[in-house]
């Protein structure tokens, strides 16, 4: 099924589609299965900052070394991730080297990656861009992986969509988004450097599965078209019509 123009209904009924569609990734991710000692929870991740229903991906022990198997994913030598755009970002060593100070749970439940599907509201005022742009690269900075989709049209506050957005937080060269595939997805593996890979498509096109880092060279496969569509199946038939353009 290709992407839908959200901007024909309201915020509260693409928020109740966002909604069913994280539930569905979650689902996806129980089903694949993932590597033991890896589980996957829907949580709200911001506090205060008003931040989305994020999915997270926690694991209950440390990652493996990137060299060691991991039972039910890709590598990224072996079966790199299809995609239209791949960019390794070098970070500066002396932001990286700044004290932090972090409280972890005794059991070493820490949040290794990350899945967020942006609303509308993610881009609708200059503080909720920068309450999004402060997590993602907070979650960067913190060796978090993260995969990013945005079903939403740039604005004047992300007018080279959310990767342009970041790359420019992180002080990486200029990005320029495609003029005729406008939304984005794009997944983040985090290491010494931070490698990005993008997709580009279109409203009336279909989404592309992207890729989940689990380590810098692990990932699992994210059916977003698959879980957009279960996803679709929940929304009120007179808001389908809308979206069809049959009403």
């Amino acid at each position: 099924m290709p992407v839908h123009d959200w901007t024909q209904v309201s915020d509260g009924t693409f928020h109740d589609f966002h909604y069913s569609w994280v539930l569905e990734i979650k689902r996806a991710l129980m089903r694949c299965p993932l590597p033991p000692d890896y589980y996957v929870m829907a949580e709200q991740i911001g506090g205060d900052l008003g931040a989305p229903d994020v999915l997270t991906l926690q694991a209950a022990s440390a990652p493996p070394a990137t060299d060691a198997p991991l039972a039910g994913t890709a590598t990224l030598t072996e079966s790199p991730p299809i995609v239209h755009a791949r960019a390794t970002i070098a970070r500066d060593s002396y932001a990286r080297m700044q004290r932090t100070v972090v409280i972890r749970h005794a059991s070493n439940d820490r949040i290794v990656a990350m899945i967020e599907v942006l609303s509308a509201g993610n881009k609708s005022s200059r503080h909720a861009v920068r309450a999004l742009l402060d997590k993602a690269v907070a979650a960067l900075d913190n060796g978090i992986h993260l995969l990013l989709v945005d079903v939403h049209s740039p604005g004047p506050r992300d007018p080279q969509g959310i990767h342009g957005a970041i790359l420019n937080e992180i002080g990486a060269d200029e990005y320029v988004l495609s003029a005729e595939r406008r939304l984005t997805t794009v997944a983040y593996s985090c290491g010494p450097s931070i490698n990005a890979f993008v997709m580009h498509f279109a409203v009336g096109e279909p989404l592309p599965e992207m890729p989940l880092f689990l380590t810098a060279e692990h990932y699992v496969r994210v059916p977003l078209e698959a879980t957009y569509n279960a996803a679709w199946e929940d929304v009120p038939p007179r808001y389908k019509a809308v979206l069809l353009g049959t009403s």
